[in-house]
């Protein structure tokens, strides 16, 4: 039976010398949880016949410990081995310098998120952003919202409430946490009508099921997967025509939102946000966060009173972005105003464009800092990076990547030590080995995981 009175009394603990420090700098009531929290712990273990030190330093150790976890921000950095460019479970695309530095040095008091500065007058809080938006897309006029599935329900909501919006069987998608089209368009008030086939929409349904109730032609591109094969779907200037000829709207649901052509980098069926205003798009939604390469945001640009009706809907004040978005936002759009400095500033246009030489010459560097820990054979394998985030599903980018094997640790233990580290590091398992892909690793981070790696194995 196991004998709890060897556990020193809270009293003792509480007058001992090294508590002292730790309840000036925790607070009396987070020490007293924390250490409550050791105590099970270490019932627990007597229960099962162990027998953990129950001496008060090794307590207090014990107690230090869980009060630097608990203090340590649950949301926090991560380092990105996986070769995932635009990983949704970490955030999507990693935010450029300048916009880190503009949070950091515009933020950190009162802001003019809705004021304008000559008069003194309430002004629309996007107005930050909006001039470059339309400057870089060539749109009449744009508005932001918290994220695109945001700007897809309010465009719905606004342009086609109690009305029938048209569009292809084969592009009801269903994007990431099993948001569908059919259910946001339900919920917008809008009705679905579904014309074509999963694989082959000609302009002829879409122009046969027009009616008086028809109030919008959507197209939405399918970023997260690909129909191929025998296929057809209209093209965007042609859905754009017949609602001209129909007295129509058309919307162009993007998704990723690539302001810059991909096709040099094998990108080669991702359609621009320029591309879709220059067809006549009524009003085009896009991410912020995926191709674009800035915070999470939904953007929709396009004609000027169809932006204007948008901004009036009830749904928009409930959807708007908040001033650190704005922020990082602002200042990832002035980078598309320098092509110089886009590419190097950019980080998730820096991995997309990175040769596989650097990526090579990255990787050998990487695996140079790993030779000679213990029990760790490595080397440096040819494989594939992803864009991920439900963009170019089809397509992968040729990428160097440092490939793991421990003596007698598992792979599994090995990348959960990993992630519970400090940084914490994701890489991904294949092949029997763990694999650390270069491609997404930001500037230092190669020393991280080597520092990690030298205490997880020594």
């Amino acid at each position: 039976m196991a004998d709890f009175r060897k556990i020193p009394k809270v009293d003792v603990i509480l007058s001992h010398p090294g508590a002292q420090p730790l309840i000036a700098e925790s607070g009396r009531e987070f020490f007293a949880t924390c250490l409550d929290e050791v105590f099970d712990g270490l019932r627990d273990r007597m229960k099962k016949g162990q027998e953990p030190e129950v001496d008060v330093p090794a307590i207090l150790a014990a107690v230090r410990e869980r009060l630097a976890v608990r203090r340590a921000p649950k949301l926090c950095r991560a380092v990105n081995a996986t070769g995932v460019i635009l990983h949704t479970g970490l955030g999507r695309a990693v935010l450029p310098k300048v916009a880190l530095d503009a949070i950091a040095a515009e933020q950190k008091g009162y802001s003019l998120l809705e004021v304008e500065r000559a008069s003194g007058e309430r002004s629309q809080r996007e107005v930050h952003v909006v001039e470059l938006i339309r400057k870089i897309t060539g749109a009449e006029a744009a508005t932001v919202v918290n994220n695109n599935a945001g700007a897809t329900l309010l465009a719905l909501a606004a342009l086609a409430k109690d009305r029938e919006v048209i569009t292809s069987r084969g592009q009801l998608v269903e994007i990431g946490g099993s948001f569908r089209i059919p259910d946001v368009m339900k919920e917008s008030g809008a009705a679905l009508v579904e014309v074509g086939t999963t694989n082959k929409t000609y302009l002829a349904d879409y122009e046969n099921a027009i009616t008086e109730r028809t109030a919008l032609l959507l197209r939405v591109h399918t970023s997260n997967y690909r129909i191929v094969g025998f296929t057809h779907f209209p093209s965007l200037a042609e859905l754009v025509d017949l609602g001209r000829k129909r007295g129509i709207a058309v919307m162009d649901d993007l998704g990723s939102g690539a302001f810059i052509d991909l096709a040099p980098y094998g990108v080669t069926d991702e359609p621009s946000v320029q591309s879709s205003v220059k067809a006549g798009a009524d009003v085009i939604t896009f991410s912020g966060d995926k191709l674009l390469g800035g915070p999470q945001a939904g953007l929709l640009v396009g004609k000027k009173d169809v932006i204007a009706k948008i901004r009036k809907h009830p749904l928009f004040r409930a959807l708007r972005v908040d001033k650190l978005k704005l922020t990082a936002l602002e200042a990832t759009l002035k980078l598309y105003l320098d092509q110089e400095r886009l590419f190097k500033e950019l980080p998730t246009l820096r991995m997309i464009s990175m040769s596989i030489d650097e990526c090579e010459k990255r990787a050998l560097t990487l695996a140079a800092k790993l030779k000679g820990i213990p029990g760790l054979s490595l080397e440096v394998i040819d494989d594939s990076s992803e864009f991920g985030g439900g963009s170019v599903p089809t397509q992968q980018i040729p990428t160097k990547v440092v490939a793991l094997r421990h003596a007698t640790m598992s792979l599994e233990t090995l990348s959960a030590r990993l992630r519970g580290g400090t940084p914490c590091i994701f890489c991904r398992v294949q092949r029997d080995r763990a694999l650390l892909d270069v491609r997404t690793l930001q500037d230092g981070e190669d020393d991280e995981i080597a520092a990690s790696l030298r205490v997880l194995c020594g």
